[in-house]
């Protein structure tokens, strides 16, 4: 059957033409209130305050923020790949969208701790900025994350613990002082919520 035909008997008549207008405007709003809302143009920027557009990234912004990191690495030195910028926006897509999916399932850990493609990215990124320091001092240099992960050597936070997050957890630092962005919620809507 031809798609052409079909989607024009489909739309033959008026009502279902208008109809089908007011569907896909409704979709367009809320596709851009949801753009708005989520601050989705903020993600394309390399701005450390960009992580904290959802509140659990609070005690580790805050961390990294009075780390000796904070001075001359942002987040996206550390935590997305480096190789190309097709890797690089492909990586920092799939991992936003992951953390999206847990954040919205409320399936966020206590500690957040990175996943073995984030590990191995962190990793790169660590030899990457200090391969010198860490070739000329220790092996960690020459190994990656999966050999580290296999014992074939030690991940370059075995040894550097604190680095730049120290421990945290989600309760570590609950009144962090963070650049909270404002609120995409508007003032009528918060009096409706408020109110109930």
């Amino acid at each position: 059957m031809d798609i052409r035909k079909t989607v024009t008997s489909f739309f033959a008549s008026r009502r279902r033409q208008i109809l089908a207008a007011i569907a896909g405007g409704i979709i367009c709003g809320l596709g851009g209130y949801v753009l708005l809302a989520s601050r989705a143009a903020s993600y394309l920027s390399d701005e450390p305050a960009t992580c904290v557009n959802c509140h659990i990234m609070a005690p580790y912004y805050a961390s990294w923020s009075h780390s000796s990191h904070a001075r001359d690495a942002t987040c996206n030195d550390c935590h997305v790949p480096h190789e190309n910028a097709a890797r690089k926006w492909l990586f920092k897509g799939m991992d936003g969208m992951r953390h999206a999916a847990v954040f919205m399932m409320k399936g966020e850990p206590q500690v957040i701790q990175a996943i073995s493609e984030s590990s191995s990215v962190i990793m790169n990124n660590c030899v990457r900025c200090h391969g010198q320091l860490s070739t000329e001092i220790a092996a960690t240099g020459r190994i990656n994350f999966q050999m580290a992960a296999a014992g074939e050597g030690k991940a370059c936070w075995d040894c550097h613990r604190n680095v730049p997050h120290g421990r945290n957890s989600l309760s570590s630092a609950p009144d962090a002082l963070v650049p909270y962005p404002e609120s995409a919620v508007p003032e009528w809507l918060k009096k409706i919520m408020r109110n109930k």
